[in-house]
């Protein structure tokens, strides 16, 4: 009976030491995050509110979406770790689309990763170096 219950206190014991949970990396780190981040506007130039905007992963088809706000102000966290820096992938608004490259240095672990769109009508441009103030504007400005 003693030898049972010795038993079962190790087992119960050795069962506890392994179950003890240990930190797990967060996703909302830096490493698994991408932001792409712009304003939508209509040929004429007039902020595009409510527009559906769709990011997606070529490697997987994953979409990630939202839609703009009244000012065609948009932004989109895309979930992607190291190992994908130089993933293709396809920004969309409406029926209009272009292909973006996920740049960032994988080593890098302190820097927001991310770009920055300009979408007038159908036409896109790309300013990565307007990112990391149009992300503070943006985070600055959210209620908390």
């Amino acid at each position: 009976m003693i030898r049972v219950v010795v038993l079962t206190l190790a087992v119960t014991l050795a069962a506890g030491i392994v179950g003890v949970p240990r930190r797990a990396g967060a996703e909302h780190e830096v490493y698994y995050r991408f932001v792409v981040l712009g304003y939508v506007k209509d040929a004429s130039g007039t902020p595009a509110a409510h527009r559906r905007v769709e990011l997606v992963r070529d490697k997987t088809g994953f979409a990630y979406r939202n839609d703009t706000d009244p000012a065609g102000f948009f932004v989109l966290v895309a979930r992607l770790g190291d190992e994908s820096a130089g993933e293709p992938l396809t920004l969309r608004v409406g029926s209009a689309t272009t292909r973006l490259t996920a740049r960032f240095d994988p080593k890098d672990h302190a820097t927001a990763r991310g770009t920055r769109i300009a979408v007038v009508g159908t036409n896109f441009a790309e300013h990565p170096s307007w990112f990391a103030s149009t992300l503070t504007q943006f985070l600055e400005s959210s209620p908390r």
